[in-house]
């Protein structure tokens, strides 16, 4: 069977035990249908680049997925009827990675913000001199 990844993201005012269970109400939405949620992993409140429907952060969700198409249709389907689901974002993968996804992963296995090697020799800069404003 293809192998998908979702995420979605749920209303702010939502609980975390509400959120989670989002996620089991539309895993189990695919094994009716003949798929199975591989691993999911529940991210947290975080904050929108935008607004959506006059929210500003919502609850993140991930799904890795082992289903034929049309469970994959009909959930997500459901999701864009459901009120408390704003946004979905499904993949189809060709291999799931082993282990946490990148959001799960703490900052510093990323290497977020350490060495920065893509960045040339800034060299010497020009002291800055106030500005006479006359």
């Amino acid at each position: 069977m293809p192998l998908y990844e979702h995420v979605f993201i749920s209303r702010q005012d939502l609980s975390n035990a509400q959120a989670e269970g989002l996620v089991e109400h539309f895993g189990t939405v695919l094994a009716d249908n003949g798929g199975k949620v591989v691993e999911s992993e529940y991210w947290g409140v975080k904050t929108m680049a935008y607004k959506i429907n006059k929210n500003r952060k919502g609850h993140y969700a991930f799904l890795r997925t082992d289903a034929p198409a049309s469970a994959v249709q009909e959930m997500e389907r459901l999701m864009r009827l459901h009120d408390d689901v704003m946004r979905v974002l499904t993949i189809k993968v060709d291999a799931h990675e082993e282990g946490p996804s990148v959001q799960m992963q703490k900052r510093d296995e990323r290497g977020d913000r350490g060495d920065r090697g893509d960045r040339g020799d800034r060299g010497d800069r020009r002291e800055r001199r106030p500005r006479d404003d006359r």
